[in-house]
């Protein structure tokens, strides 16, 4: 499909607690959250379709596109909630994804808990046959041996197949061999970790492969649901779905590769950061994205979220790398903590107030959701201290119960710790609120940023209502709060491109470059990377080349921009220099002076998307007028450390160049901003709310 004629456009992102959907038609904006159902999570979507059509006078038919992400994939790994799965690996490399790697992301903790394998080991069978680094046959694959697996798996009813075998990334001849012969008698989905991750580090491109494997058939069967849904209520359009890298694939390529799917929704809101950075020339900024279960935090340069080639899922230790779920797939990078509206305080042994990572969820929700919740959540914290209207939640389409709140509040934290539950709540707040400032500086310092050079963007459902005081604790002075902040990650969807990064490790030192298998190879990665990206679009195609370089000896890589064209003998040494500077950048300096000191190329990556046009440019204001706030309530305000009377102030009713000065919340339908004494809030032109330190505003 042509992007010329998508003109009425529609963006679904199923969260934990919300499902949220943003119609753009024609360049009006539409929106709505709508509670996530869990034993049929495309029924929200559906919901939500029809509210926001509604509202905008058309119907399911009109629609053109529809852009999706979830996180329902990984929900599945996080919960272990995923089919009965077979890994078939090389013979010796069994425990491969239980012996995990010689790191200890506690390195001085007796007691280390690794995470659980996603595969068992009784579920785990090998085979003889060899693939050498360079991609030669050292030992012919045992296809009789593969014949009576085969006839294991489908005797032992599984609901899945992944293969992965030595050095496949290489050559993926074997691999696809043993599908064949395990299609011939199972019939089930079988992935190969040649295609799911054709990268180096056995045990990251294992457990790629086998969750990608663990997921495939439930992703697959809710897709198809999905689209059959669609086409019932009269939206007979293209459906595609944002992946962890951040660009649009198919809903075909989506159910093969759902793994590529673990991050989709974080990843639409850093679509929608970065697109709100370059509409104001911001060149660095943090993205802060709070919903009703996690929190993410993603820093953004030069108007382009940070990216990576692998991440972890469920990390067992809270901030430690090292102790979750490797995924080695293109990804946004960002960190994510679980501290979402519906994320459940409770006190420990030592009397400590903690928070999350569990969440009530939508079902039963918050205790002031009335819907059978009971444990005390964040939301009902942040009710009790007067930050939401309780007859004006989600437009007034759930009536809040501060009753209910406090009760929950009371019970399972102020009265274990003798407090009244306005003390209580704050506390809970100011817990969950110190969590995501830590979880921002680690990602900081893991990056060598600071944290306080950066103009804030939050969004999200919760995000408005935590971000002054975030920005309290970490330094920074500016926030700004985009239109449609409460559905960010829906509307990062519909500015997502078509696109696609292919990546395949070779390893090529520089003294023995060869220019015709270079060439051949990257070749290959844009041929695969632009057929994913012509599955959506005829428009102009720009592709981004890089090489992730290392000296040889060294344990990882840095990556390295390539020039877009073919490579000839002579090309050596520029890849040389680009390194080095490349090198220095990241480290200081490049080692040089040492005699015999060679440079390799690990991985190749060809990232195909089409040209989107950059959006108009929008000048900060810092505003004058202070409108009239005839409406306040009183709302806890932390830089006081009591409640102050507030004023309430309708976001519709400001104008561009209308400040306001903090103490305030600025009400809309799906969030609320709350400013803290330190801030004033001043409108932008094109919608957004600026929020500035006093100090700087004066």
């Amino acid at each position: 499909m042509s992007a010329a004629r998508q003109q009425i456009r529609l963006g679904a992102d199923i969260g934990g607690t919300f499902t949220d959907i943003a119609l753009d038609c024609r360049g009006t904006m539409f929106s709505t959250k709508v509670l996530t159902n869990y034993s049929a999570p495309e029924q929200a979507i559906l919901d939500g379709i029809e509210i926001v059509t509604r509202d905008a006078g058309i119907s399911p038919a009109d629609l053109d596109i529809v852009i999706h992400g979830t996180t329902l994939a990984t929900n599945a790994l996080i919960e272990r909630r995923g089919v009965r799965t077979a890994l078939v690996t090389t013979e010796g490399f069994r425990d491969v994804i239980e012996m995990r790697t010689e790191n200890r992301f506690e390195q001085y903790d007796l007691n280390l808990k690794l995470p659980t394998p996603l595969i068992p080991r009784e579920d785990r069978f090998t085979v003889k046959g060899r693939i050498g680094a360079q991609g030669q046959e050292l030992q012919p694959l045992d296809e009789a041996a593969l014949e009576e697996i085969a006839d294991r798996i489908a005797a032992e009813g599984f609901g899945a197949v992944a293969i992965g075998f030595i050095h496949s990334y290489m050559n993926p001849a074997h691999e696809r061999r043993a599908r064949e012969i395990i299609a011939a008698k199972v019939n089930v989905p079988i992935s190969i970790s040649a295609e799911v991750s054709p990268q180096m580090r056995e045990f990251e491109r294992f457990n790629t492969v086998c969750a990608n494997a663990y997921v495939r058939p439930q992703m697959a069967d809710y897709l198809a649901r999905l689209q059959v849904r669609l086409k019932e209520m009269g939206a007979d359009c293209p459906v595609f779905m944002i992946h962890s890298g951040g660009g649009l694939i198919s809903v075909e390529t989506a159910a093969e590769f759902p793994v590529r799917l673990v991050e989709s929704g974080p990843a639409g809101g850093a679509i929608f950061a970065a697109d709100v950075a370059q509409r104001f020339g911001l060149e660095t900024v943090v993205s802060y994205d709070m919903g009703g279960t996690t929190a993410k935090i993603c820093l953004i340069e030069d108007f382009q979220p940070k990216t990576a080639r692998t991440f972890e899922v469920a990390r067992t230790y809270r901030f430690c790398k090292g102790s979750g779920m490797p995924i080695s797939i293109p990804v946004i990078e960002m960190i994510e903590i679980g501290a979402g509206g519906g994320s459940i305080a409770w006190v420990d042994a030592m009397g400590r107030i903690q928070t999350g990572p569990e969440s009530a969820a939508s079902e039963p929700g918050p205790a002031c959701y009335q819907r059978g919740g009971k444990r005390p959540a964040i939301t009902d914290a942040d009710l009790v201290l007067g930050k939401l209207d309780p007859d004006n939640f989600a437009g007034g389409a759930i009536r809040l119960s501060v009753a209910n709140a406090e009760g929950a509040i009371a019970r399972d934290v102020g009265d274990r710790l003798n407090l009244p539950a306005e003390a209580a709540a704050f506390g809970i707040v100011e817990v969950v609120d110190e969590n995501m400032a830590n979880a921002a500086r680690v990602h900081a310092v893991e990056n060598g940023k600071n944290i306080s050079d950066n103009i804030m963007i939050a969004f999200g459902g919760a995000a408005p209502l935590h971000a002054a005081r975030l920005c309290e604790k970490l330094g920074i002075d500016e926030c700004l709060i985009p239109p449609g902040a409460g559905v960010g990650s829906a509307i990062g969807f519909l500015k997502a491109p078509f696109g696609y990064e292919a990546l395949a490790s070779k390893i090529v030192r520089l003294s023995e470059f060869d220019p015709a298998q270079v060439n051949a190879l990257l070749a290959d990665l844009k041929s695969t990377a632009e057929g994913f990206v012509r599955a959506g679009t005829d428009g102009t195609i720009q592709r981004e080349i890089t090489a992730f370089m290392r000296y040889v000896g060294q344990g990882w890589e840095i990556p390295v921009a390539l020039p877009d064209r073919d490579f000839a003998a002579g090309d050596v040494e520029s890849l040389r220099d680009s390194f080095r500077e490349n090198y220095a950048r990241f480290f200081g300096r490049a080692i040089d002076g040492l005699d015999g000191l060679e440079i390799e190329i690990v991985t190749f990556s060809v990232k195909a998307q089409d040209e989107r046009r950059a959006p108009e440019r929008v000048a900060i204001t810092r505003g004058e007028g202070r409108p009239e706030t005839p409406v306040t309530r009183a709302v806890f305000d932390p830089a006081q450390g009591e409640m102050l009377t507030t004023a309430i102030v309708e976001r519709q009713s400001l104008t561009p160049g209308a400040r306001v000065s903090g103490p305030a919340v600025i009400v809309e339908r799906e969030t609320s901003t709350v400013v803290t004494s330190p801030f004033d809030v001043v409108m932008q032109a094109d919608g957004t709310l600026l929020l500035t330190r006093k100090e700087i505003a004066a």
